[in-house]
């Protein structure tokens, strides 16, 4: 994936790429595995459930620890009203993830109120969604009167794109071409970003839920999930998502590279809840994985190099951070560009690295700004102002700023 907290497990189409000439092999049959689950607790007592074999009720597919919790739940938990409810709308896990997803969708609406008012969706042209009611979002790179739509309409943009897909049997590049409109904008081709990412993802997985998990569009949409989650700052829930994905990754013997991608997105969630020295452990063994199965220059080596060093930094195990930044950066540049989102974490990460070290010299204190100031720079012309990650910068170089200043004038106290 483009991002660098985010993969796909391959996504570059270099020639020669072994990745992406996996993912143009034809997909694999129904072979009668179960739909991957994300409800794990009992409907009655909220217990943990297993992976698989855990009791449910026979019409919506409720789950339970045990049948006297399902009694329990019947009697006396309000299920008995309930339960046609769910049955209608698809299931436990479809009417689950409806409910989760017009939340987010109400939570993006009102993140993006201030920048949408008087405008119309570019996609149905009207102010409020036909059907749904709901106002407009943007959370892309677009600026000005450009990006404005419903989630409803980049929704079902996104479906159509991808029933062409499969009903053309289309495979490898072409299928993640229509499958990325779930995560990018049609018209900047940049990823959506916070709660308008975050409400995509439960758009998405609420449209491929009920799919075996063989199904590649159901294996898509729990990552497109997963990253939604991280994005929208959920990451409480994201963590769940993540662990379900890499289960059932294990589960059906999927290929090492895409466990090992796995792995790294559910590291990112680890920091992200402060545990850090699990992400560390985690992202060392995915980024040497990598090494040795993809080599330095491939796109998920590169994406993994710069979400190891960020453990490294938060550890302040800064000069091994700036080890590994030097070596990997040139790298980034020539196989993706200076405008990439890898590239520029990197360097952000390489000033960061050189401001936050406590032995940093008075050389270090402005190299960490001249780099900060030319990557915002570039990030603010690739990625526009809105983006978490020009912020980052930005707030990054203050930080530089005033930590050089304060190297360089003389104390006040001083005679």
């Amino acid at each position: 994936m483009r991002l660098l907290l985010w993969q796909w497990p391959c996504h570059c189409h270099f020639t020669g790429c072994e990745g992406c000439e996996l993912r143009g092999i034809a997909r694999k049959k129904n072979l009668g595995l179960p739909n991957m689950k994300l409800i794990k607790s009992c409907g009655a007592c909220a217990a943990q459930l297993p992976d698989l074999g855990a009791k449910q009720c026979s019409s919506c597919k409720t789950g339970y620890c045990g049948p006297e919790c399902q009694v329990q739940h019947w009697r006396e938990g309000g299920h008995d009203k309930l339960c046609k409810k769910i049955k209608k709308a698809g299931g436990a896990e479809k009417y689950y993830a409806d409910k989760k997803c017009a939340e987010a969708v109400a939570e993006a609406v009102e993140a993006c109120a201030d920048d949408t008012k008087g405008q119309t969706c570019f996609i149905c042209t009207q102010a409020l969604h036909w059907k749904t009611k709901e106002s407009l979002v943007r959370g892309c790179a677009c600026r000005g009167t450009a990006g404005f739509a419903h989630v409803s309409c980049l929704a079902e943009q996104a479906k159509i794109l991808v029933a062409e897909a499969e009903e053309r049997k289309l495979e490898g590049k072409e299928w993640d071409e229509r499958f990325w409109r779930w995560e990018t904008c049609s018209l900047c081709e940049q990823d959506y970003h916070g709660a308008v990412c975050c409400a995509l993802g439960w758009a998405c997985w609420k449209t491929y839920v009920g799919r075996p998990e063989t199904d590649w569009a159901q294996r898509y949409a729990i990552n497109v999930l997963g990253k939604g989650l991280y994005m929208g700052n959920d990451y409480e829930d994201a963590l769940p998502v993540m662990e379900a994905q890499l289960s059932t990754m294990r589960r059906r013997g999927a290929p090492e590279k895409d466990i090992l991608v796995a792995q790294g997105n559910l590291a990112n969630t680890y920091d992200k809840l402060a545990r850090f020295d699990q992400a560390l452990r985690m992202r060392q063994d995915v980024y040497f994985g990598f090494v040795r199965h993809l080599g330095y220059q491939h796109c998920n080596t590169l994406s993994t190099a710069v979400s190891y060093t960020k453990s490294l930094l938060l550890l302040k195990r800064f000069e091994e951070a700036k080890s590994l930044l030097r070596k990997m950066m040139p790298v980034a540049r020539q196989v993706l560009g200076d405008g990439s989102e890898v590239t520029l974490k990197m360097r952000s990460a390489y000033g960061w690295a050189h401001y936050r070290d406590p032995s940093a010299t008075l050389d270090d204190l402005r190299e960490a700004v001249t780099t900060l100031g030319k990557t915002g720079e570039t990030a603010r012309r690739v990625l526009g102002g809105p983006h978490p990650l020009v912020a980052q910068i930005e707030g990054n170089l203050r930080d530089a700023r005033a930590a050089l200043r304060a190297r360089e004038e003389p104390s006040s106290g001083a005679p």
